[in-house]
């Protein structure tokens, strides 16, 4: 195994804010990026920045302030609106230097498009300028910065306002442009129906609340919170049925914040002490490759890429919580009658750790960008909505081979996995014992199958994913590939079938 250099031997540099150099010194975390690390290591220091935190803790501070002091009953929304914007902002140059320039130039030009486009290609212009702007710094960073060899990485926050700018602009053009008929029940209620002004547009994609770190969210759910009217319309989306004394209640997110940032602390020392025990170089050591029997390298697959999880647990909570800090993120009431805080959450870590499918991990990892690519994406093509969506996906992550490898593996194993449930699913069904050994072995079959999936996201570069699957003798692909070819797509008995009408595909399928 590949000896990492110690923390003393990083090299630090910054187009950012070096205020805090002095304690990523003493953590031995770099303030941004690490410019003389690997690129495999690349992967296990995105999300650990001092500059990063620094930002969210802040940010989660200034997000109580903000419910407290700036509350819609006593601040007008101009005032929240101009407030959330500047503070973002400082966030974007504290962070990144002028490499904040790129969140700016794409936020003016996209607004420019906004307000002169025409509403029937509104939202394809901002797609492809979004997205074209996005790529060409996704491949900046590959041919500049050789892999991921960064003084400082923008992409991330650059690729949240991508998702927002996109997302608007088709919820405009449902407002304005689209048949009521030709959309759906949650494209109805999404469509914006008066383009939003300057400081609406600039608030909704550079709040200090999502700017770094995100989550995507709508637009009428982000401009009803500012203007106060967000747990009401929440209540009444789930027909909240309200006493005739009383008014609506002012439900406090402090319990679901407090939970957050208990689960964010554990997820930091998972990772800081899982990354250090399982690196990622394990999966390219010759003993892994050459000298491991298959059972030892699965085993070691599943394990290294578990220990890759925290980080995202950590960075996508922490986020959350923010959010739900400033009084965003309230959701509604669940079947119990409790106040609930997870419009905004990004994961459900317990469904996504016993997750019997393919479909349910991804239903349960990364929930706002799943959403983004329904939205732009998935409801939106008329031919081979899985494909493309996966490459929408890859796309939007950047341009390492890796990212390609992992979604184009994904649309091989989402295909066979919808054909073996639809095939097999139902023959286990009759007492509760077959279920159960059905979601056992399931459930190890998930893991492993996603383990094997997201492998080359870690790694990054072709060599060593090639490497990897070869030790792995392609067993995935060429499972996926038998099942696809052989099985039915759907069964012939058991499956009622239904025209094929957008709404309906919208329920049937995922991606």
């Amino acid at each position: 195994m590949a000896a990492e250099p110690p923390p003393s031997s990083f090299s630090y540099r910054t187009t950012g804010s070096t205020c805090l150099h002095p304690l990523s010194q003493l953590l031995g975390i770099p303030l941004d990026q690490a410019c003389a690390l690997p690129a495999r290591c690349l992967w296990s220091l995105c999300l650990t920045r001092v500059n990063f935190v620094a930002c969210q803790l802040f940010a989660l501070c200034a997000a109580f302030w903000f419910r407290i002091y700036l509350t819609p009953c006593k601040t007008s929304s101009k005032v929240r609106h101009a407030f959330a914007t500047l503070l973002g902002i400082y966030f974007s140059i504290f962070c990144f230097g002028w490499y904040s320039i790129h969140l700016f130039v794409l936020v003016l030009m996209c607004y420019g498009i906004m307000v002169t486009a025409s509403i029937s290609n509104v939202h394809r212009f901002s797609f492809f300028v979004a997205m074209g702007y996005l790529t060409i710094c996704h491949i900046s960073r590959i041919y500049i910065f050789h892999y991921g060899i960064l003084t400082t990485d923008f992409s991330g926050p650059l690729m949240i306002v991508t998702q927002k700018i996109t997302t608007l602009a088709f919820q405009v053009h449902d407002g304005s442009a689209g048949r009521a008929e030709d959309l759906s029940a949650e494209q109805r209620r999404l469509a914006v129906k008066v383009k939003p002004t300057f400081l609406e547009y600039l608030s909704y994609l550079l709040n200090f609340m999502s700017v770094i770190a995100g989550p995507c969210n709508n637009f009428n759910d982000y401009v009803a919170f500012i203007e106060g009217r967000h747990v009401r319309m929440k209540l009444l989306e789930v027909n909240w049925k309200q006493n005739t004394s009383c008014s609506f209640p002012e439900p406090s997110p402090t319990g679901a914040v407090i939970r957050k940032l208990c689960i964010t602390l554990v997820s930091l020392l998972l990772f800081l002490t899982l990354t250090k025990t399982f690196p990622v170089t394990c999966l390219i050591d010759d003993w892994f490759v050459h000298e491991a029997n298959f059972l030892t390298r699965l085993f070691y697959l599943y394990v290294v890429t578990q220990a890759s999880k925290p980080k995202y647990y950590f960075a996508w909570t922490l986020a959350d919580a923010v959010n739900n800090a400033a009084g965003f993120g309230f959701s509604g009431v669940d079947k119990n009658g409790n106040f609930c805080w997870d419009l905004l959450s990004n994961l459900n870590i317990r469904k996504i750790e016993t997750a019997t499918s393919f479909k349910m991990y991804l239903a349960n990892w990364n929930i706002q960008t799943a959403a983004w690519l329904k939205c732009v994406c998935y409801e939106r093509v008329p031919w081979y909505p899985t494909v493309l969506t996966f490459i929408l996906s890859a796309l939007w992550h950047g341009v390492y081979p890796g990212y390609y490898f992992t979604f184009l593996t994904g649309v091989l194993v989402t295909l066979a996995a919808r054909a073996v449930r639809n095939n097999c699913r139902h023959y286990f069904l009759s007492s509760r014992a077959a279920k159960g050994i059905y979601d056992v072995v399931t459930w190890a079959v998930t893991q492993l199958a996603v383990s094997y999936t997201v492998a080359p996201f870690i790694l990054l570069a072709v060599e060593p994913t090639i490497s990897l699957y070869r030790s792995m003798y392609f067993y995935l692909h060429i499972i996926s590939l038998l099942i696809i070819l052989f099985l039915p797509a759907k069964p012939q008995a058991h499956i009622q079938r239904q025209p094929q009408t957008l709404n309906s595909r919208n329920k049937e399928k995922t991606y």
